[in-house]
């Protein structure tokens, strides 16, 4: 069984800063992909920031040069560092891992259960 379990979510004023955290535990021989999605309701899940395991990193156009996402391969953490926040950074964001549990099968898809995100305005 593999888990990814995220915290670091909550509420914060208009251009503060927050840092969301997720460990992924269980049988895990090797993680490619990390990242981070957005989804709010009635609208699709987005791809917020994603990392690879040797640290390759993209970015949605409207988080760019205010979010940073990073990772720890030892302890199979990424981690979202959001600074200048906006009331549209709102929404619920969920971790995401494309995790390889056997050395005989590939890597498969993973999420986090989400974590709230609220920015006052």
């Amino acid at each position: 069984q593999v888990q990814l379990v995220e915290s670091g979510g909550g509420l914060v004023q208009a251009g503060g800063s927050l840092r969301l955290s997720c460990a992924a535990s269980g049988t895990i021989v090797s993680i490619n992909v990390m990242g981070w999605y957005r989804q709010a309701p009635g609208k699709e899940r987005e791809l917020v920031a994603s990392i690879t395991s040797g640290g390759s990193t993209n970015y949605a156009e409207s988080v760019k040069g205010r979010f940073t996402i990073s990772r720890d391969n030892a302890k199979n953490t990424v981690y979202l560092q959001m600074s200048s926040l906006k009331a549209e950074d709102t929404d619920v964001y969920y971790c995401y891992a494309e995790i390889q549990r056997y050395t005989w099968r590939g890597s498969y898809p993973y999420w986090g259960q989400g974590t709230q995100v609220t920015v006052s305005s």
